[in-house]
């Protein structure tokens, strides 16, 4: 009886370490798993979205691979662009940087942990963000959002109820410059949403496609209101030489000396010093499109009415940019802001306006 009872007692210690080490393998293989798939996880997230590579898009994305942001196999840059061909000028321009080329946005947002959108005007920012294979459509928990679009402070707003609403992080981002600057880096990021995801982003992102960036609130609308004040009063500043320059020229004095001793006092300004000279000659090659500084205008007069204040002589450079942009004669609108010079001597009668103008 004793003998029955020990080997009993024998064989059920036997089945309970082969449990165990059964139990210690299924685990172990569990949690091998679960590894791989937060590894897969984790890759996945670690790739940086861009969406739009236009005029502003093309330098921003190119500074995120040329100073290691993005472009390696941990850490790719998925893209997309309503023009495929721009995606495909990137991918040649770094061949040795991993660029994933996606077929939508939806795609882009989906595969990545951050993205960023940087597109044109507020319609075809609207019909991206809310297409059914759109940036909004990718959203889910946990994916972040940063938009770069000058906008109106409304679309800012209902695009972050949307991203927020389906469970990610939206940091609204306009920046003040352009072609230029955004090719080294020099931009200047006006944000307001998320201040966790611009902690994240500042110093990983921003910092390699600006010179310096700016949050204002939580409160996502505070970044367009700063971006609005600085581009209504760029294109105010413009008109404002553009008429100076003319009536120089108008008069019998040299251009380019005006220029130069406009340079030297206590009106100088970069743009004055960098357009001036273009100006003169009639080179108006695209860094910022005069249609988005009218479009930027007059979003800056609207915001102005809305909250009482008188905005007259910005008004009257809006409505300057506005006769530009829908002058078909000139056909200037897709030219560089600068080009409203050339409808401020189109509406001059001097001698010197009317032989330029022939």
């Amino acid at each position: 009886m004793n003998n029955k009872i020990s080997l009993l007692v024998v064989a059920l210690l036997v089945n309970a370490s082969a449990f165990q080490q059964a139990s210690s393998i299924l685990d172990g293989r569990s949690k091998l798993r679960g590894s791989v798939r937060q590894s897969t996880i984790l890759k996945m997230s670690s790739s940086i979205g861009f969406i739009g590579l236009g005029i502003m898009g093309e330098g921003m994305a190119a500074r995120l691979l040329s100073e290691g942001i993005a472009g390696s196999e941990d850490k790719p840059l998925v893209v997309w662009n309503r023009t495929p061909s721009k995606c495909e000028a990137l991918v040649e321009k770094f061949p040795k940087k991993k660029i994933i080329v996606k077929g939508t946005a939806q795609e882009v947002v989906q595969s990545c942990g951050i993205t960023y959108s940087m597109l044109s005007t507020p319609e075809a920012s609207k019909a991206v963000f809310e297409s059914d294979t759109g940036v909004l459509a990718g959203v889910s928990a946990g994916k972040s959002i940063v938009d770069c679009a000058t906008l109106a402070e409304a679309d800012m707003v209902r695009m972050n109820t949307q991203v927020v609403e389906k469970g990610g992080r939206f940091l609204e981002a306009p920046v003040s410059g352009s072609k230029g600057p955004a090719a080294m880096g020099q931009l200047v990021f006006l944000c307001a949403g998320s201040e966790d995801l611009f902690n994240e982003v500042k110093n990983d992102g921003l910092n390699v496609m600006g010179k310096a960036s700016h949050f204002f609130a939580t409160t996502v609308g505070y970044g367009t209101r700063a971006k609005l004040v600085v581009n209504s009063l760029m294109g105010t500043m413009l008109a404002a030489f553009s008429e100076g320059l003319a009536l120089s020229e108008s008069v019998g004095l040299d251009p380019s000396k005006m220029v130069e001793v406009i340079g030297q006092g206590a009106i100088q300004s970069p743009m004055y010093n960098l357009k001036g000279p273009k100006m003169i000659v009639k080179d108006h090659a695209p860094n910022f499109p005069l249609k988005h500084a009218h479009k930027d205008m007059k979003l800056a007069c609207e915001m102005a009415e809305a909250n009482n204040m008188e905005f007259s002589i910005t008004g009257q450079a809006e409505k300057l940019y506005r006769e530009a942009r829908e002058d078909t004669d000139l056909n200037i609108a897709d030219e560089d802001f600068s080009a409203v010079f050339e409808t401020v001597h189109k509406k001059s009668k001097s001698e010197f306006s009317r032989k330029r103008m022939s």
